[in-house]
């Protein structure tokens, strides 16, 4: 059993805990079944098919007692200099990248959904949601679980209030901040590094979506959408979750095959 929660933070009930939550937690599908996702998302990339072709360069073939490759014709500090091939300055790559190369990684569907089941139950012990860098002093039990009533807020400071009275304050405040990222990153659309904090799942997310989608490092999602990306974010388990009322009746539902 566990304690199913108010909008007031106070305990208004007890409710059966699927037995989704009896999975063991599987760290291996964990990240394979996000990495899986994650590759879904790229796209083919490869040079153009004239990069380090296009020059005058040609080959002056045997008999001039000199190297064959293709070499700059007419004036300038370039003339008689090697192109084109691999080894010549400028030249083209060896073997570049081509686009019809197969990015994405397959997993079985019966391994994807046990990875989805043992995220869930990941949820579900406090030891691992705080090793992931989640502040839960002021949770009082895991899973969380609130009253269906969360699911029709539509304004963002009631969704933030809800949130707070059930002890996420702490965690929604650290991620708040975030870091300017390293790399090239920074160039492609990625500056900044931001923390995920709170994931809620409900049974249906018309309104709730646009009221949470406000607040930094909230994510809201249905069971029919639930995936191993949602519950482990870079492949940790045990993201600090809020689950309402129905959507643990469906999980229930969703998960029979997978336990």
């Amino acid at each position: 059993m566990v304690g199913v929660y108010g909008l007031d933070g106070e305990k208004v009930s007890d409710a059966a805990l699927p037995s989704v939550f009896e999975t063991g937690v599987r760290r291996d599908l964990i990240k394979r079944a996000v990495i899986s996702l994650q590759t879904h998302r790229l796209q083919a990339y490869g040079p153009s098919w004239m990069a380090g072709k296009d020059t005058s360069a040609f080959s002056y073939g045997p008999g001039r007692g000199l190297a064959r490759l293709p070499r700059v014709t007419g004036g300038g500090p370039a003339r008689g200099r090697g192109a084109i091939v691999p080894y010549a300055v400028g030249g083209r790559r060896a073997h570049p990248p081509v686009p019809e190369r197969v990015l994405s990684k397959k997993l079985n569907k019966k391994e994807r959904l046990l990875a989805t089941a043992s995220a869930v139950a990941a949820t579900a012990d406090k030891e691992i949601v705080e090793s992931r860098g989640h502040r839960v002093d002021g949770v009082s039990e895991f899973p969380v679980v609130v009253v269906d009533g969360f699911e029709s807020l539509n304004k963002t400071k009631d969704v933030s209030l809800a949130l707070a009275k059930l002890g996420c304050s702490s965690d929604l405040e650290r991620a708040k901040s975030k870091s300017i990222r390293s790399g090239k990153g920074t160039k492609r659309g990625r500056k900044y590094k931001r923390k995920k904090s709170v994931l809620i799942v409900v049974s249906s997310d018309a309104s709730l979506s646009k009221a949470a989608g406000n607040i930094s490092g909230v994510d809201v999602t249905s069971v029919k959408n639930l995936n191993a990306a949602h519950l482990a974010p870079g492949a940790n388990p045990a993201r600090l979750t809020v689950y309402t009322e129905s959507a643990l009746k469906e999980l229930e539902m969703r998960f029979s095959e997978a336990i």
